[in-house]
């Protein structure tokens, strides 16, 4: 059984409730536009990451994540970017990238929107945290926090960590 944090879109945002929020999980994902790197290194120090860069990293971040991850967890195939749309309106090439890998869970980032909506079609589960930072036109910052037990993802809880 793992406790995952998830967040997206940080633009060099630190906010102490990460830790207050993320200190239980297993891991920590973030799904791009994560800014400085001071972001991922404090966040390391509550739990390991997992993260994709996102259009708005520069060239240490796009050093040192990728684009897009796929990797397996307690049974659950997850699918990593940031810029991946989400069901009835995938970016382009990503419903063709998701037929290929086959995920159960898909995490993207971007638009700043938190959404998990099931994907019937491709037996996935869509999740977008929502922003975690200041920048951009949200109104709420938030996180996703999950369990993901033997195949099952559950216990998915939305944190809002107040306004923009």
């Amino acid at each position: 059984m793992k406790r995952i944090g998830i967040l997206s879109d940080t633009h060099s945002w630190w906010d102490d409730k990460y830790v207050q929020y993320f200190s239980g999980c297993d891991e920590i994902w973030h799904a791009g536009d994560i800014g400085d790197e001071s972001v991922i290194n404090r966040l390391e120090s509550v739990a390991p990451v997992r993260a994709v860069y996102g259009n708005c990293d520069g060239g240490m971040m796009r050093r040192r994540f990728k684009a897009v991850e796929c990797f397996t967890i307690d049974g659950v195939k997850v699918w990593m970017t940031h810029i991946g749309g989400y069901p009835g309106k995938y970016s382009p090439g990503v419903k063709a990238m998701l037929l290929q890998e086959q995920p159960n869970l898909m995490i993207s980032g971007h638009s700043h929107i938190l959404k998990v909506i099931p994907d019937r079609m491709l037996n996935l589960l869509h999740i977008n945290p929502g922003a975690a930072g200041k920048q951009g036109w949200h109104v709420v910052r938030t996180l996703v926090i999950l369990t993901i037990d033997e195949g099952t993802i559950k216990d998915c809880e939305i944190i809002e960590l107040g306004n923009r």
